[in-house]
């Protein structure tokens, strides 16, 4: 029943997302992998380094995979062939409303529990939720959906989300404030990932800030907050406090 927000500003925060991903997988989880930003083979080639196959994933039903990019380009050439009763999860692309109810019933679908299913919680993972907007989704749409998913989700399914945002201070892009601003109010964990304030660094790739909303529960308590820096690897990414790097002690 968790919602937990990946927020990157200044670097790439991708590799939290297969962190998820193949942590959910491994875990037995059933996944709803709303794919926005790279393709199916690119997660695929990560997860592998892993451990994890999401071809086999696919196959025995665990894992729910929406390829964006695909989807975007069938859609906007006229390539994607409708089922009948069964839009196209982003067909607000062809309409002049930016309504997300096709995106919503599909991951309602997805992650809806059958008879012959044994796998765990469910899971919704989410990456990048920004492209909506780039697609033309109002953010009041974005929060909209991302409302009900929480509903359906987290409190009927007793599943996890996690949904990816980029941020940015310095930015103009004030659909995407209002987007991430409302999130981080209704996460229940925040990985804040940002790149350091004195440029790049070879041995330091960036710092993580991890938010637990205490608050959220009413007790009266602040939220807890951790700072960490680190360094991705090949295979892994090492975490340590900041000043700490192996390469300066």
């Amino acid at each position: 029943g968790k919602f937990t927000l990946l927020q990157d500003s200044g670097t790439d925060g991708s590799f939290l997302v297969h962190h998820f991903l193949s942590f959910y997988l491994r875990a037995g989880c059933k996944v709803c992998f709303v794919a926005l930003l790279q393709s199916f083979s690119h997660y695929n080639v990560v997860a592998q380094k892993l451990g994890v196959s999401l071809t086999a994933a696919k196959d025995r039903g665990q894992l729910v995979f929406l390829e964006g990019l695909k989807s975007c380009l069938d859609l906007l050439f006229g390539e994607e062939e409708e089922q009948p009763g069964q839009p196209s999860p982003l067909q607000f692309l062809r309409e002049s409303t930016s309504d997300l109810k096709a995106l919503f019933d599909f991951v309602q679908t997805s992650l809806t529990p059958t008879s012959s299913d044994s796998w765990k919680v469910p899971v919704l993972l989410v990456d990048d939720l920004g492209i909506l907007l780039s697609l033309g989704a109002s953010p009041v749409a974005v929060l909209d959906f991302i409302h009900y998913c929480r509903v359906t989700v987290c409190s009927q399914l007793k599943g996890n989300i996690v949904v990816l945002v980029h941020s940015n201070e310095d930015s103009e892009d004030e659909e995407n404030k209002l987007v991430v601003n409302s999130l981080c109010h209704h996460s229940d964990l925040i990985l804040w990932v940002e790149g350091l304030a004195t440029g790049f660094c070879k041995d330091v790739h960036g710092q993580i800030k991890i938010i637990r909303r205490v608050s959220l529960e009413l007790t009266g308590e602040q939220d807890h907050v951790q700072l960490y820096q680190y360094k991705i690897q090949d295979k892994n990414v090492t975490f340590f406090a900041p000043g700490l790097s192996a390469a300066v002690l």
